[in-house]
């Protein structure tokens, strides 16, 4: 057991720093493009930080984990919201564009309850079995599309506020990042897979549990990181932007191409925490509407860590 919860640490190690490298390098490539702070968050930090969902994902979805797959998929989103711009915004206030609270937060509900109705077949069609098909993985790759149509729409307003704290490095630097970021990732997301279903089955632990909570808080370690060190410089767009596009990327590509791989069984029992999901979401976007108009403050963020803390300790009883 001490060996497997070592081995599932190395783990984690190995996805973050994967991530950073893959963050970095990224970065650095889209600042010397040009591209604004916003649309590096949504796009970039996005798909740097959900990496590690990602390959959790396929490496779960090939090893029959349908599980452990949804749980790091909907608890990372929890995560993400509750979590990491809870504790970013009680570093330092967040303020957002206009565009955010009011397309890309609801474009990321939309995502969930999209992936709530796919996933309760019994419940909307009448069958023996919920499961996330093929079919409808393509379905969830075409909004992802939508959303890079209308992520590249607005990159066509370039601008160079915030990003004087992005790293820039050389061409080839920022490649060999981005290629040895992505070999760490996957090296590590499948380490962390394996173990940590063989921690759960030593435990005792449903697989449900294991991906909403170790797998979950995990894989947004990347996010994390990225998001703080946003917030401590002030790079409110890359804090925010890289929250919810993550959140997007998770459902509509991630999930998407998971099931396009390996149908999904959707476990009904994840119900319940698909709505945590939508809960937290539409919490998020209301407390832009509190206090300060388009700012999450202090106050705020300390809120939704305490019903991240809540949310944990409802897991923990559930079992």
């Amino acid at each position: 057991m001490l060996l497997n919860l070592l081995l599932l640490v190395i783990g984690l190690g190995i996805l973050i720093v994967g991530a950073e490298l893959l963050v970095r390098g990224a970065s650095s490539i889209a600042k010397n493009l040009g591209v604004s702070p916003l649309v590096i968050g949504l796009t970039v930090v996005a798909f740097g930080t959900s990496a590690p969902e990602m390959i959790v994902n396929i490496m779960a979805a090939l090893n029959g984990t349908a599980d452990i797959a949804l749980g790091n998929i909907i608890g990372s989103n929890i995560a993400n919201i509750l979590l990491v711009l809870g504790l970013s915004a009680m570093i330092y206030p967040i303020k957002v564009h206009n565009s955010t609270v009011h397309k890309e937060i609801p474009f990321s509900l939309l995502a969930i309850i999209v992936l709530f109705i796919f996933g309760n077949d019994i419940l909307f069609e009448g069958v023996d079995i919920n499961i996330i098909s093929r079919g409808e993985g393509f379905v969830l790759i075409s909004f992802f599309a939508i959303f890079l149509y209308y992520t590249f729409g607005i990159s066509k307003e370039k601008s160079k506020e915030g990003q004087e704290d992005l790293a820039t490095y050389k061409k080839s630097t920022s490649i060999l990042f981005i290629i040895g970021g992505l070999l760490l990732l996957i090296g590590g997301g499948e380490l962390l897979v394996r173990e940590a279903v063989i921690i759960a089955t030593q435990m005792g632990v449903s697989e449900t549990l294991i991906g909403l909570t170790i797998v979950a808080i995990g894989t947004s370690f990347p996010e994390l990181a990225t998001a703080v060190v946003a917030a401590l410089h002030h790079n409110d767009d890359i804090a925010v932007g890289g929250i919810v596009g993550s959140n997007i990327f998770n459902i509509f590509w991630i999930l998407g191409l998971t099931s396009i791989i390996s149908p999904l069984p959707f476990n009904a029992r994840m119900d319940i925490d698909l709505w945590v999901a939508v809960l937290a979401t539409v919490i998020l976007f209301l407390t832009f509407f509190v206090g300060k108009k388009h700012e999450l403050e202090r106050r705020q963020g300390f809120l939704l860590f305490l019903l991240y803390l809540a949310y944990l300790y409802y897991l923990v009883q559930r079992g």
